[in-house]
């Protein structure tokens, strides 16, 4: 069986589009939205707020691997979201494969 290769847009869409992918990145899409009404709400009040730490630890470790600070450290967000999204999803698709193939395999003792 020969192996076919995928460009990289075909490669993203393989693995980010599935239930585990598409779970985690709409779970730190509800994180972002949270925080951003929270940093809203405490900018006009005065309070401070560490609301924006969540953001971080639902991308963490990955958003902790950018080198930045300030503002444009934010950027390690998205960026770990994402390279997470790619490992789950490669592993659901691993597990996946791995058990539709098992199944294809098996012979019937009947």
């Amino acid at each position: 069986m020969a192996k076919t290769t995928r460009s990289l847009p075909q490669s993203l869409r393989h693995y980010l589009v599935n239930p585990l992918a598409l779970g985690y990145l709409g779970i730190v899409l509800g994180v972002c939205l949270w925080v951003a009404t929270d940093a809203f709400f405490a900018s006009s009040s005065g309070d401070a707020s560490f609301a924006g730490v969540w953001a971080v630890l639902a991308t963490a470790p990955t958003s902790l691997l950018v080198p930045f600070e300030g503002p444009v450290a934010l950027i390690g967000i998205p960026i770990g979201a994402l390279v997470q999204a790619f490992a789950l999803g490669s592993m659901y698709r691993y597990a996946t494969e791995r058990r539709a193939h098992g199944a294809a395999n098996s012979v019937s003792s009947a």
